[in-house]
């Protein structure tokens, strides 16, 4: 989202780091004709509301670098009255001066930015997103270390001369392991450490999965994206964390573009290229529509039947992916805003992926939440048909019902 408004009585620029703040008031419409008002040098961030309620008014716009703690800065302004945006980081890195940098020119160089309306609004999530993010966040890299764990002990084992066979998880080959060779006491303590490793981050792993699933299945909006074919909880969570409100896209091509499902190209002058899907847009939400993309495709759903044909005719497996990926991302559109038609009967398939969901909460999630596994699936599926409000509505072109049947 590009800056086009500067409509405001004075524009104030500010550098935030953890434990301080550096300040700019810039007066003036426009980068050449801002004139810095005032300057606050290294306030400790702690001050920040006392600071502005002295410093600034209801009709100033505070505007700020995205960094790790610029939505907490945000939502603190927020609450007594300001008004405050957030500037995407990597833009305003490339707006660094090589030769000299502090944070009093920086703070002028961020209000400037913006007036010049160059700038990228990073937009700021409200706190149930946030939580998500954060929950999605941890999920990831409990996921990344298990990988890192699993890839470590291999490759100590195929220094020893040992190679385990692909099938199957390595926890469950740790009896073959032991037996592969004679160890020393040494190796022994190796190979017990990165176990008791493997074992913790496959416990976060689950821990995180089974928070996922249960939020899935007892919010509606959450729930609903499941009825896509090849959504589940994890893909179902990673949309609610990370595109959070769906208002924000105007429509289906915005969401794709924010994904990063839309092909690169540059038609400049008399050249032209065209590339990949690569290097834009949400990686993280990019890789598992991907991955529900590849699955689908090895299904017998008409989606796949569709995917398999473009792939005949462009020769690209890679290509017929992507754009699989990107019909779910239009489903998820559509699906989001309502303009779908509701559920009037659970077919085999989701109540397979019911079953599933529910099993990921496990005996415990159960216990916690006082359910039988019954009644908790018969309120899933009521859920399923009333939780949510349907209504039918043509936005240039019909949703694509051909992604909707569920399968696991």
């Amino acid at each position: 989202m590009m800056n086009t408004s500067t409509n405001t009585s004075r524009v104030v620029g500010l550098d935030a780091h953890p434990d301080s703040f550096t300040a700019t008031i810039l007066s003036g419409l426009t980068p050449a004709s801002a004139v810095v008002e005032k300057m606050f040098n290294k306030v400790p961030l702690g001050q920040l509301v006392q600071w502005a309620k002295k410093n600034t008014s209801a009709s100033d716009l505070i505007v700020l670098e995205a960094s790790g703690n610029s939505f907490h800065i945000v939502r603190s302004l927020e609450s007594i009255g300001r008004k405050s945006k957030v500037l995407e980081s990597c833009h305003m890195g490339k707006l660094k001066e090589a030769h000299a940098n502090n944070d009093k020119i920086s703070a002028i160089r961020i209000g400037k930015a913006y007036l010049a309306g160059i700038a990228k609004i990073v937009w700021v999530p409200d706190q149930v997103t946030q939580e998500r993010r954060d929950t999605f966040h941890a999920y990831s890299k409990s996921v990344r270390r298990s990988t890192q764990l699993i890839n470590r002990l291999k490759s100590f084992l195929s220094d020893h001369g040992v190679r385990l066979s692909n099938q199957g998880h390595p926890q469950n080959q740790e009896k073959i392991i032991w037996q592969a060779r004679q160890w020393s006491p040494r190796e022994r303590l190796v190979i017990q450490g990165l176990f008791m490793e493997l074992r913790h981050a496959k416990e976060q792993q689950a821990h995180w999965n089974h928070l996922m699933a249960q939020e899935v299945l007892n919010d509606s909006l959450l729930l609903s994206l499941t009825r896509l074919t090849g959504v589940r909880e994890i893909i179902a969570y990673s949309i609610g964390a990370i595109v959070g409100d769906i208002n924000r896209f105007a429509s289906p091509k915005k969401l794709v573009a924010y994904i990063g499902l839309n092909p690169a190209f540059d038609n400049s002058g008399e050249g032209e290229w065209k590339g990949g899907i690569k290097g834009h847009g949400r990686r993280d939400l990019r890789s598992y529509l991907i991955e529900a993309a590849q699955s689908i495709l090895r299904s017998k759903h008409d989606l796949a039947k569709w995917g398999k044909k473009l792939m005949a005719r462009k020769g690209s497996m890679k290509l017929a992916v992507a754009a699989i990926a990107r019909k779910l991302a239009v489903a998820i559109w559509y699906l989001m805003k309502g303009s779908w038609s509701g559920v009037e009967e659970i077919d085999t398939a989701m109540k397979l992926k019911i079953g599933k969901m529910i099993s990921k909460m496990g005996k415990e999630g159960l216990t916690s939440i006082g359910k039988t596994r019954k009644a908790f699936r018969e309120e899933i599926e009521q859920n399923l048909r009333k939780g949510r409000e349907y209504f039918l509505k043509r936005i240039k072109s019909s949703p694509p019902n051909n992604v909707l049947t569920a399968t696991s």
